[in-house]
């Protein structure tokens, strides 16, 4: 890693629990009306909610490269407009307006006019596992805004960085280059190239808006409270507490060395039913081998906790831990940032 990288004085981070996304896309579509709406940006989605286990977007991403192996910098390779998927045109004008009734219907293709083989949400509800004990959980996925990013180690014109002052990875896209070098090194492949612009881009944090003490759009559009926003050395706060205290929100493979400052409460499950179908109790349904394969061996020790807590709470007592996961009031997920939209100037208008 670079023995030239800022220190931060801050690191904004966020935790998504899983037990709590219903996979309704709210996170992902506040995202990119906010933020990707221009042209060459018809395929960018900063913010996606795949189905896990799943190929995800892009496609296959986890096995594409980059990150850090013993220290030293890997680049992966770039994914294509393909496995990345998404913005497509439809034929509106033939279906609304062509007087054909119901023998044509909306397709979509790509920007080539093919069909298209992938997408954002290709493999939506498939999940994995037979009948009775079929399973699968959604998982949110943004820039991970990493300590040790590896793509700002990557970028060969200095274009991207990281404020010192709040730790989140931004790039000056007058200085970009278009290398792309950034997407091969970003293990979790989270980086889009405009090809109207020739400048690559990725989510922001929010930061017109993080500024001005609103949380970023997915959190504040999550109906499900289940995205926590906050300065991850604030010990007060919810996010110090989950990740360093109670040590149940963990990274998304951390074998990739980056150190990502967005963490997951990884999910529970119902039990597995035997043949006979009567419930063993002793198995949860979502392989623990699988999430250990996602979040490291911290997994195990992670989903105990949870279901010991859940327990007490059985039992009559109370758990501090289930009363912030449960988050009875708004405001208590943000830390600094529970302004209201409203009440500020236009977070867009902030960023231009």
């Amino acid at each position: 890693m670079s023995d030239t990288e800022p220190q931060t004085s801050h690191q904004v981070a966020l935790v998504f629990d899983l037990n709590k996304c219903m996979g309704c896309q709210s996170c992902s579509v506040a995202c990119k009306t906010l933020w990707t709406g221009d042209k060459g940006e018809e395929h960018q989605w900063w913010c996606t909610t795949n189905t896990m286990p799943g190929r995800g977007t892009p496609r296959d991403w986890e096995q594409m490269g980059g990150g850090y192996r013993d220290g030293e910098l890997q680049l992966g390779r770039e994914p294509t407009l393909e496995e990345f998927g998404g913005g497509w045109q439809f034929n509106k004008e033939e279906v609304f307006f062509g007087g054909k009734g119901q023998s044509i219907h909306l397709t979509p293709t790509t920007a080539e006019g093919t069909p298209p083989t992938w997408g954002p949400n290709w493999d939506e509800d498939q999940g994995a596992g037979e009948f009775p004990n079929a399973y699968f959980f959604y998982m949110p996925r943004i820039c991970n805004h990493c300590t040790h990013p590896a793509c700002v180690e990557a970028c060969p014109s200095g274009a991207m960085y990281k404020r010192p002052e709040d730790g989140i990875v931004l790039r000056d896209e007058e200085r970009c280059q278009g290398s792309r070098n950034c997407m091969r090194a970003c293990p979790y492949k989270k980086i889009y190239f405009n090809h109207e612009r020739g400048v690559a881009q990725h989510c922001n944090l929010c930061f017109p808006r993080l500024e001005q003490g609103v949380a970023p759009a997915c959190a504040r559009n999550c109906p499900g409270r289940l995205i926590f926003v906050g300065m991850l050395d604030d010990e007060q706060g919810p996010i110090h507490r989950l990740v360093n205290k109670w040590k149940v929100a963990l990274p998304l493979h951390p074998e990739f060395g980056t150190a990502p400052n967005v963490f997951y409460v990884p999910p529970l499950s119902p039990y597995r039913l035997r043949e006979d179908g009567s419930i063993d109790t002793e198995t949860m349904r979502i392989p623990p081998d699988y999430l250990e394969s996602l979040f490291g061996p911290a997994v195990h020790e992670a989903l105990a906790t949870l279901v010991r807590e859940r327990e007490r709470v059985r039992e009559g007592e109370r758990s501090e831990l289930l009363d912030t996961l449960i988050v009875y009031r708004w405001k208590s997920m943000f830390g600094p940032f529970t302004e209201e939209p409203a009440t500020v100037s236009a977070a867009r208008e902030g960023a231009e």
